[in-house]
């Protein structure tokens, strides 16, 4: 059994910045893939950005350039830097995880953005 927990959303102002954390526990083996998606009210959860066990990143386009994902691979844990944030980022932020025996999702983070 794995346990994902996020944390580090809340309430900032637009252009404001934000540091989310997913810290995998539990039974976790040989991790593949960390992914972050997100998921606004009233629209379908979309990919955010993906690190592989490599350390090679991708992005969607419409955080490229913004938002930062990174690894600890010691700790289980998987970050996203959202640096100059928008009103259209407000979402419920999920971290994903792929291990050698199953896929795991955490319970998601909110961050919303004001304008």
């Amino acid at each position: 059994q794995v346990q994902l927990v996020e944390s580090g959303g809340g309430l900032v102002q637009a252009g404001g910045s934000l540091r989310l954390s997913c810290a995998a526990s539990g039974s976790v083996t040989s991790i593949k893939v960390m992914m972050w998606y997100r998921q606004a009210p009233g629209k379908q959860r979309e990919w955010v950005a993906r690190i592989s066990s490599a350390g090679s990143l991708n992005y969607a386009d419409s955080v490229k350039g913004r938002f930062t994902i990174s690894r600890d691979n010691a700790k289980n844990t998987v970050y996203l830097q959202l640096n100059s944030l928008k009103p259209e980022d407000t979402a419920r932020y999920y971290c994903n995880i792929r291990d050698s025996v199953g896929d795991y999702w955490g319970q998601g983070t909110q961050v919303t953005v004001s304008s």
